[in-house]
This record gives C-alpha cells, structure tokens and sequence, in this order.
C-alpha cells in the first residue's frame, strides 16, 4: 500500500484556556509557538476574543497569539456591579495582571475599540511591554468621535440618565449589536451571523446588561487621558500599524488619520468598512501585520 502524507498545515491549532487572576476566571484563547513573537489582542464592545478567532488562524504559524475576555465579556467571571467595580482602570488592572501571570515581558499589542483605553492605560504606564502596536477603531484623539459617542457624551454631560439608559439598552440590543457589525460594511455577505448573535447572547442577561450600562457612564474616564496616551506615543514612538473601518460612525476615519500627527513609523490603511472590519477583512489585516511587524525586525525578537 503507497503510504500518504497529510498536507503541511497553514495554520496552529487555536486552545481555549482560563487562567485565575484577583479571584476571577479570565478565558482565553491562544494559537501559536510560545516562542515566536508573542502579540496580545483587546476586544471591544460588545464582543469578547470571539472578534479575534479568524486573525488568530490567520497568523498562528508566524506568531504567539493570545486573546483574553476582560471580566464581565465573554466567558470569563462576570460578578456583579455590587461585587465587581466595572471602571476602564479596573479591566486595564486585571488586564496587567494577566499579562504577567503569563509572563509576557515583550509584546505586540493589537487594540480595537474598549481595547484602546484598557491597552493605553498599561502601556503608558509600562512601555517596556511594547514591540509594536495595531490599532484598528480605536480613538486616542477627539478627532473621529463618531455621532454615537458624542450623543452618549451629550447626555452624560446633560445629566440626562433616562436619555442615557435608553442609548444604552439600544446599543446592547440584539438590533443595536448587529448594527455595529453591518453598518458602513463594504461586504456585508461576508460578515457572519454568528459574530453578532454570539456577541448578544453573552450581553442578552440581565447582570450582563447592568455591567455594560456600568461601564459606559464610565467611558466618559477616557476623555481626559487622551493627552496622557499622546504623551506616550511622542516620546516612545512605537512602531505603529493603524487599519481602520473608514466607514464607522462610532470612530470615524480621521481617528486613524489623527495617529500621523505624533508618530513617525506608522501606516495607516483605510478599509470601506465599518466597526468590526476583521469580519470582512481578517485575512488582507493579517497580511499587512506580517509584514509590517517583520519589516521592524519584530519576528527576530524574543519575548
């Protein structure tokens, strides 16, 4: 009998972990040589790590990937508003918890949306962590504060709280989580059913509910740090990838843009597409990743 071999795998297995951090189960997802470069990926509103699944098999040959859910996401330890304070300076505590847990001590930091103010609170308080940094719809500027994030900051500043729970039971609505997928998409066929029902059944509960209502009055904290996290940016100077969904009405597009004013090594690319644009273009970000991080030497680097 002609003995057959298997074809070369593209891609590593992708392993689902948790790991106790301050007395919470945080879950992660991980692919990848421990070896290689490690780069850590912060999830956004609503969703979790689930965001990131399709990137991770993408790059899982040429790098170590590891994708958390902060606490109240995904399937990690969700305990309640009166157990847990849902601050973005509290994720951002538990996310450098978990770094260190797993001895991260050299990284590539991909940041979307609540990525951005959790990333940027660690790393401009450790910038020895950083290699690089990937940012895709995720503000560190006034500049492309979408209509949704203005009219929330609006009613903050108003002090109209029935104003404000009614945008918040929008935007964790099953209509108003699929809207952050699909809208300004550029190949809505491509983006899958699952991400956004996935992302509302794990909200959908009623202390799931209270704990996005809880972090959203907190949003407005990320305001004042922006020049705090431009000061970063100006004097490290870390090697920079901006991709970003043109056509988000949460981040606009002259937030990517606003990046060049501080940074000498970055590129920005401009997708036609929306807030969640690793569902139509996880495989051309994973490529422009590759070679952005290789053309910075970042793929001989250890941890």
């Amino acid at each position: 009998m002609k003995e057959t071999t298997s074809p070369k795998s593209t891609v590593s297995q992708t392993t689902y972990h948790a790991i106790k951090i301050k007395g919470l189960n945080i879950f992660y997802r991980e692919a990848g040589d421990p070896a290689k470069p490690a780069i850590l990926l912060l999830h956004g509103f609503p969703s979790s790590s689930h965001m990131y699944r399709n990137l991770i098999e993408a790059l899982s040959l040429e790098y170590h990937l590891i994708a958390p859910d902060y606490p109240g996401f995904g399937l990690s330890s969700s305990p309640s508003v009166s157990e847990f304070s849902y601050t973005f300076d509290h994720l951002a505590e538990i996310m450098e918890h978990f770094i260190d847990t797993l001895k991260l001590s050299r990284l590539s930091l991909y940041m979307q949306d609540y990525g951005g103010p959790v990333g940027f609170r660690i790393i401009s308080k450790r910038p020895e962590l950083v290699q690089a940094l990937i940012i895709q719809n995720a503000n560190t500027y006034t500049d492309g504060l979408g209509p949704d994030v203005q009219k929330i900051a609006a009613l903050q500043a108003a002090g109209d709280a029935k104003g404000l729970d009614k945008a918040i039971d929008y935007m964790i609505s099953l209509e108003g989580i699929k809207e952050q997928y699909v809208f300004g998409s550029g190949h809505q066929e491509k983006i899958s059913p699952d991400a956004y029902l996935m992302d509302y059944f794990l909200v959908e509960r009623k202390e799931r509910q209270e704990i996005q209502a809880a972090l959203f009055k907190n949003y407005g904290t990320n305001f004042p740090k922006y020049g705090e996290w431009q000061q970063y940016l100006q004097k490290h100077q870390p090697p920079t990838l901006v991709t970003w969904g043109k056509n988000d009405k949460i981040f606009t597009g002259a937030g990517a843009l606003a990046y060049k004013r501080d940074l000498k090594n970055v590129e920005v690319h401009l997708f036609d597409g929306g807030h969640f644009l690793l569902e139509e273009y996880h495989k051309d970000i994973a490529g422009l990743i590759n070679t952005f991080l290789k053309k910075n030497n970042i793929h001989s680097l250890t941890k």
